[in-house]
């Protein structure tokens, strides 16, 4: 049974939210202080988290950037804010997506399972023609002996890319490939994704540019030395 670890202050928002995911299957665990949400995650070992922006104690964009130096767990950032540079700067930190309050259970539901699906590829491991090699069990990517770790949808874009090396894939296709629950993103979402990935991979390959923007049309996968483009 997978579990998800509920970060939320309102007690009757995480009680409501606990019984939903209960009764789709999943153990549901809450969280309701800032400062308690690191021990949680280390005890527990959740499959996803549910965090909330607005927190006593430490807010979820800390918990977030913290929680990535050590773990690519899901997560799904909760918050009130609704102006775009506040879902862009979650993303940033690395979370994997986002719901807006006030929202549905059952959309809150179906936006866990969509995360999860999204992590389960076809297969564990695949390679790319040029020996990079994906895990999808771990989202980390090896190479000449290296890896590096991603986030859930730094793996679903490279994996994306990497299946069709030279192919030129719309920053559409690829939100549509990201999210395939059809929710609105922008272009910038796609980039901020594009662009920490680019930065994670050239401390794997320093001397080698595996993502490259062409202008006007969005991203290829092609192995090169770098400074090529």
């Amino acid at each position: 049974m997978q579990r998800i670890l509920i970060v939320e202050d309102e007690q009757k928002l995480a009680a409501l939210a606990a019984d939903y995911l209960r009764n789709a299957g999943f153990a549901a665990d809450i969280v309701s202080h800032g400062d308690a949400v690191l021990p949680s995650l280390k005890q527990q070992r959740p499959d996803l988290i549910l965090l909330d922006l607005m927190l006593p104690g430490r807010d979820g964009l800390s918990i977030c950037r913290e929680v990535r130096g050590f773990s690519q767990v899901p997560i799904i950032m909760v918050t009130a804010r609704v102006e775009e540079i506040d879902r862009l700067l979650g993303l940033e930190m690395g979370a994997d997506d986002y719901i807006c309050k006030p929202y549905s259970p059952r959309e809150m539901v179906a936006r866990v399972k969509a995360v999860l699906r999204r992590l389960q590829p076809q297969a564990d491991q695949s390679h790319a023609d040029d020996g990079l090699i994906l895990d999808a069990n771990s989202f980390r990517v090896g190479a000449e002996g290296r890896e590096i770790e991603l986030t859930a949808v730094e793996f679903q874009l490279l994996q994306t890319l990497c299946r069709q090396p030279g192919h030129i894939f719309s920053r559409s296709r690829l939100m549509d490939l990201a999210y395939p629950d059809q929710r609105i993103v922008s272009d910038r979402t796609i980039d901020s994704h594009i662009k920490k990935l680019r930065k994670k991979l050239a401390e794997l390959l320093p001397d080698q540019e595996l993502i490259h923007s062409v202008y006007g049309a969005g991203y290829r996968y092609d192995r090169q030395p770098a400074g090529h483009d």
